[in-house]
C-alpha cells in the first residue's frame, strides 16, 4: 500500500489548474512537471469545475464541508443520546431500589 502524503496546497494546486488551462500542454505532461500524478490533476480539475457550475456530477467544496459538518453533528447528537439514556436507565434503577 503506498504511503499517503500531506494534501497539496491550495496555491499549488490552483496554479496546476491555470497551468493545465492555459499552458496548452497536455494533463500527463504538466503532472510531470510537477510530480503530481495524472489522477491527482484530473481530480483537482474536476473538482474546480464543479465548484465553478461548470459540471453537476458531484458535489462542490462547499457541499462536502456541510457533508462532513453534518456527520460530525449527528456523531455528537448520537454520542448525547447514548449518554442520556444510560443516566435515565441509571436513575430509573435508582429509583426502583430506594425504599
Amino acid at each position: 500500500m503506498p504511503k499517503s502524503r500531506p494534501p497539496y496546497p491550495r496555491k499549488f494546486r490552483e496554479e496546476a489548474i491555470r497551468l493545465v488551462r492555459e499552458s496548452g500542454k497536455s494533463r500527463a505532461r504538466i503532472a510531470r512537471d510537477l510530480g503530481v500524478s495524472e489522477q491527482s490533476l484530473y481530480t483537482w480539475l474536476k473538482q474546480d469545475e464543479l465548484d465553478h457550475g461548470k459540471r453537476t456530477d458531484g458535489m462542490t467544496t462547499e457541499e462536502h464541508a456541510e457533508v462532513r459538518r453534518l456527520r460530525r453533528e449527528v456523531r455528537i447528537l448520537r454520542e448525547e443520546r447514548e449518554i442520556l439514556r444510560k443516566a435515565a436507565a441509571f436513575f430509573a434503577k435508582e429509583t426502583n431500589s430506594t425504599p
